[in-house]
């Protein structure tokens, strides 16, 4: 009888206690903790290449074409020799705020690819006397920012943030900057070293590529890690939308694919 009044007790003062106000030391925040993002997530995506044709792309065919399921840009010239800057641009759509996945293989020493966002068709440029010459597509070119995929330098320009007929290179590959009207672009920090970056892309090989675009921020990522960041409030060269474009260039022969290549507005 004893041990039942005392288990009795037990419970009760539980019960009793669990329903007191809970003390700020015993409280404490709610933790939602966030999950890695899911390259296989389209949840409100659109696949804006079907596969099977270039529908919906405008794009030289003299260079790009449809194969084994992928977009392919491809030049099979002699080593050395620089091929024209070209690209495949989507007209489906010229968005603002916007999510973008894809994937993409380079394959060749030098291939050079890239992903033109917010873009529009480039001025001719003509070089600086003793300059290089890099030879240009006159109707498949755009300006405008690009994710960067070459691998030129050494690899290291892959998942820089730059801008194609403006700004150059704005940051280097690791780097969060934050750019502002008639000033120097400022980094605020970095999410890695360059070098720690370098070591998950994987050429020749099929790499994810997860691009967000909202307002006036930019995230790039590639293979689930986040490779730059770009608070753009340069009103001079801040354009609120244009086209997506898919680079093909580099000197040789270069063939570069994009597949599984899926868009999402964003409110």
């Amino acid at each position: 009888m004893k041990h039942t009044l005392a288990v009795t007790c037990f419970v009760v003062s539980t019960v009793l206690l669990s329903q007191q106000p809970q003390t700020a030391a015993t409280r404490g925040p709610l933790r939602i903790l966030p999950v890695d993002v899911d390259p296989n997530d389209h949840e409100g995506f659109t696949q804006i290449f079907d596969g099977s044709s270039l529908k919906g792309w405008d794009a030289n065919p003299a260079v790009w074409s449809v194969k084994d399921g992928a977009l392919v840009g491809e030049y099979t010239s002699l080593e050395g020799t620089r091929n024209p800057q070209t690209f495949a641009i989507y007209r489906g759509a010229e968005p603002a705020d916007f999510e973008l996945k894809l994937e993409v293989k380079l394959e060749g020493e030098q291939a050079d690819s890239g992903i033109q966002y917010h873009s529009y068709p480039a001025q001719p440029v003509t070089p600086h006397p003793g300059a290089p010459v890099f030879p240009q597509d006159p109707k498949w070119n755009l300006a405008g920012l690009q994710f960067d995929l070459s691998l030129q330098r050494d690899g290291n320009n892959i998942g820089i943030l730059a801008e194609g007929g403006g700004r150059g290179i704005i940051g280097e590959r690791g780097q969060i900057v934050h750019t502002q009207t008639g000033k120097t672009p400022q980094l605020l920090g970095e999410l890695a070293s360059s070098k720690d970056l370098s070591s998950f892309f994987k050429p020749h090989d099929w790499n994810s590529i997860h691009l967000i675009v909202r307002g006036h921020t930019v995230v790039q990522r590639i293979n689930g890690r986040t490779v730059a960041i770009l608070i753009d409030d340069d009103t001079a060269k801040w354009k609120p939308s244009g086209v997506i474009g898919l680079q093909c260039a580099g000197p040789g022969s270069v063939r570069i694919s994009f597949r599984n290549v899926w868009l999402k507005p964003l409110p």
